[in-house]
């Protein structure tokens, strides 16, 4: 399987450290908004809104912040427009980076990414410059001490479950985009508790770096992902 990630790891301590912060209220609330602008207000009848719903809960959003954000995406209330543009480019060291964002204001977000690109040694490329080297996978990422990453596997062999990563205590599990709900499902009957449930763009072929580079790197994946309009940043860094 997989071998151990260090860019998921500070993704996930980031995202709570986020979340206790109250900042990962701001993304889930948009994404929430452009979910229910694009496929309605009624969970049941919109996947992505459940899941995004559940996203809120686990960071323990309110649900009047949910109700809001879900009102403001079918047009009961006023809000702003957001609009989703992914970016792509080469970070230092050659790192191929893969950036979605959602926005009401494309000229900042472009003018800001831009720059940090270029101050930390790397370039803003072109729509499909490096997005050939990732292919869309549904990874969720789960907690759980109760079951091994082989037993896991094993348990998933009958679902489109393509890798298993694992950590202290966490596994990231990866399948086929159509299967998430399914997988999901079964990866909670298997009693583990979901931190993520989503598509991802996830690196055909892990790129290593030596510690000293993969440093400067790591620092300015975490610049990026601090960025208020920024939602996901997905690297081939492993």
């Amino acid at each position: 399987m997989s071998g151990h990630s260090k860019w998921a790891t500070i993704k996930r301590k980031k995202a709570k450290e986020d979340a206790k912060r109250g900042k990962a209220f701001t993304k889930v609330t948009k994404e929430i908004t452009v979910a229910a602008r694009q496929g309605g207000g009624d969970p049941s009848g919109n996947p992505r809104l459940r899941l995004l719903i559940e996203k809120a809960k686990e960071i323990n959003m309110p649900h009047e912040n949910i109700q809001r954000a879900i009102k403001k995406g079918t047009g009961e209330l006023p809000g702003q427009a957001y609009e989703e543009f992914t970016y792509e480019g080469y970070g230092p060291n050659g790192i191929a980076v893969i950036v979605d964002t959602l926005t009401d204001n494309k000229n900042r977000i472009a003018s800001e990414l831009r720059r940090l690109f270029s101050t930390k040694g790397g370039s803003l490329g072109e729509t499909g410059s490096v997005n050939w080297m990732f292919e869309k996978k549904g990874v969720i990422k789960a907690e759980g001490t109760s079951i091994t990453e082989d037993a896991l596997l094993e348990k998933l062999l009958d679902y489109d479950v393509t890798d298993v990563e694992s950590g202290e205590g966490w596994f990231s599990i990866y399948c086929e985009p159509k299967s998430l709900e399914k997988v999901k499902q079964a990866v909670l009957e298997l009693g583990l508790k979901i931190d993520t449930a989503q598509i991802e763009w996830v690196p055909k072929t892990p790129l290593s770096l030596p510690a000293d580079q993969a440093e400067k790197a790591y620092d300015f994946l975490e610049a990026l992902d601090d960025q208020d309009d920024v939602q996901n940043v997905y690297t081939n860094l492993g």
